[in-house]
């Protein structure tokens, strides 16, 4: 089978079923697995790198308001790989190109692939999405054995902390302007210990002031720019460190959303325990990702 993924999570996703040598081109965005690296590129950002945080979101609200995708497909390159699955997503329209692109796109090839709309908004959607591919490649045991280990996992940390007094959590997904996480990140909040002061399990990232992200009295501030790895994320709280002090939290932790909480994958397991490490060290001594302290 020749799969084109045009999702960041779905790349991840397919390749932890095992299916990586049919995965024959991805997005730009695809860095995980190394490998993935490796395969054909046919988006292309139309921003581009680079711009500090309140230039992005400027230029992501004027396209989205003129009707345009931030993302360009590559239909010649499609049309020489005539795939026989395309991967998308409905959940954002700043994470991918637009369903409705791709699926023109994908009437006009001789191939007619199958496509197939991913849209999670909860952990639980996430782990569907997986059976979801599993599904449509005929990779069914793979997904079977997926889905229980990061059942198994969760439970671990759960458990772990369920007798933990409960520490107010702010997710702050942007920071000019302030985006509070949604969609599945106060669910990971919730099963590592915490209590999420902004955003409600299931509902999309919402915007935010900086006094109202003071008056919910957060006790960790937890920072993830959406895209972002711990290191930049870090960066970008430095340079918001004025009005991150300002909260009054105890605690300010940078980590790498790009990698545990941008992308509803398996790696969405992974950001899990380190949230429960941060919340709580003592129950969860070690994490499998970074998580940068910020003095302030």
């Amino acid at each position: 089978m020749r799969i084109v993924s045009l999702v960041p999570s779905a790349t991840e996703t397919l390749f932890a079923l095992g299916l990586g040598d049919e995965v024959t081109a991805v997005t730009h965005e695809c860095d995980w697995p190394p490998e993935a690296r490796e395969r054909p590129k046919v988006t292309r950002d139309v921003i581009g790198p680079g711009l500090p945080a309140a230039e992005i979101d400027r230029a992501v609200r004027e396209l989205t308001e003129q009707g345009r995708s931030i993302y360009e497909l590559d239909e010649p390159a499609l049309e020489r790989l005539q795939p026989d699955l395309i991967v998308t997503q409905a959940l954002c329209a700043v994470c991918a190109v637009s369903h409705d692109d791709v699926q023109a796109v994908a009437e006009r090839l001789e191939s007619q692939p199958q496509v197939v709309l991913l849209d999670p908004h909860t952990l639980g959607e996430v782990l569907g999405d997986v059976r979801t591919l599993a599904e449509a490649t005929d990779a069914r045991d793979a997904g079977v054995d997926l889905v229980q280990d990061a059942a198994a996992r969760i439970d671990r940390v759960r458990l772990a902390v369920r007798a933990a007094e409960k520490v107010r959590v702010a997710a702050l997904e942007w920071l000019d302007p302030v985006f509070a996480a949604g969609h599945w990140t106060p669910q990971l909040i919730d099963y590592a210990g915490g209590e999420d002061v902004l955003g409600l399990p299931g509902e999309h990232s919402e915007q935010r002031s900086w006094e109202e992200v003071a008056a919910a009295r957060p006790e960790v501030v937890v920072v993830m720019p959406c895209g972002y790895d711990a290191g930049r994320a870090a960066e970008e709280a430095y340079e918001y460190a004025d009005e991150l002090a300002e909260l009054g939290a105890r605690r300010v932790v940078a980590v790498d959303a790009a990698a545990h909480f941008s992308r509803p994958g398996p790696r969405l397991v992974e950001g899990l325990e380190v949230l429960a490490h941060v919340l709580h060290p003592d129950r969860l001594p070690e994490a499998p990702g970074p998580a940068v302290e910020i003095g302030l």
